[in-house]
């Protein structure tokens, strides 16, 4: 894929770690001059400095996507450096960990700032220049962009309005030859976890997962790539991922009971506390 994208402005957000971090390294390997974006900006000015010392091109810009005043500040400099943007990746976002019953509301205010808002906020000041380039915006969304999962409500609320919010995006410039591409990785190996919030929007510390046997940030940062440079419109990742949306489509019933044991299970689960040993 080296020198695919020689000619592109691409901007991501959440650039500092995680999947955001292996976009942008991805994207530079593959030509493109990168705009990364957190609100992280030692980690930051890390990932380019890396990208620079390979060869690659990149540029940092603080940014909480959650202030929308970050986010227009994020597309001037990007224009006022290059002129341009070819595709901008909405990825940056925050995840909870508890039950609807037990968050505090701040918190699921604070997961839609970011998540939702945070995408809004940045394709609403760089659209105008994608649609001259005729090119692509990129959601990073999760498979509970399709199916609730239980204790994740503010995320999953979060992934649901982004979906929609891009669907009608594509739908509106569908003969604006936009390209819009709506990206599920599924569970991957991240600090999302670890960074998530409590009902008291506290850092979870602990990932209830076994993070070894997930995708790396890497892979999925390639998946995305090629459905870029395809002009994909979706993109689920993970045969589990796409066994749930499947049978959610089928069997909604089922995958419910299927998903609430899968949490239920999970490590210092919030059910268990509510139930026995989280077993209705």
């Amino acid at each position: 894929m080296n020198n695919t994208l020689s000619d592109k402005v691409v901007v991501v957000t959440g650039a500092s770690s995680g999947i955001g971090r292996a976009l942008a390294i991805v994207f530079a390997k593959a030509g493109a001059t990168v705009v990364a974006a957190s609100r992280n900006q030692n980690s930051l000015n890390e990932v380019v400095a890396e990208i620079n010392c390979t060869n690659g091109k990149a540029f940092a810009i603080a940014c909480d996507v959650a202030v929308e005043s970050d986010c227009k500040n994020l597309i001037a400099e990007t224009i006022k450096q290059f002129q341009k943007i070819d595709v901008l990746i909405c990825n940056a976002g925050i995840s909870m960990r508890s039950l609807f019953l037990d968050v505090d509301l701040t918190v699921m205010k604070k997961i839609m700032d970011t998540n939702f808002w945070g995408s809004v906020y940045c394709t609403k000041y760089a659209l105008p220049y994608i649609l001259k380039t005729g090119g692509s915006i990129v959601a990073v969304s999760s498979i509970t962009g399709k199916k609730g999962l239980p204790a994740r409500t503010a995320y999953t609320a979060s992934k649901f309005a982004l979906e929609g919010f891009m669907e009608t995006l594509r739908s509106e410039n569908s003969c604006n030859n936009l390209h819009v591409l709506v990206a599920r990785p599924g569970f991957t190996d991240t600090n999302i976890r670890k960074n998530a919030m409590n009902a008291k929007g506290e850092q979870q510390g602990e990932s209830p997962l076994n993070e070894s046997s997930l995708m790396s940030p890497e892979e999925v940062a390639q998946h995305i790539l090629k459905a870029v440079v395809n002009r994909k419109k979706e993109l689920v990742l993970t045969n589990i991922g796409k066994a749930v949306i499947l049978l959610n489509k089928f069997f909604p019933g089922l995958v419910d009971k299927l998903v609430y044991r899968s949490m239920a299970n999970e490590k210092a689960s919030p059910f268990k506390a509510k139930t026995n040993n989280g077993v209705c």
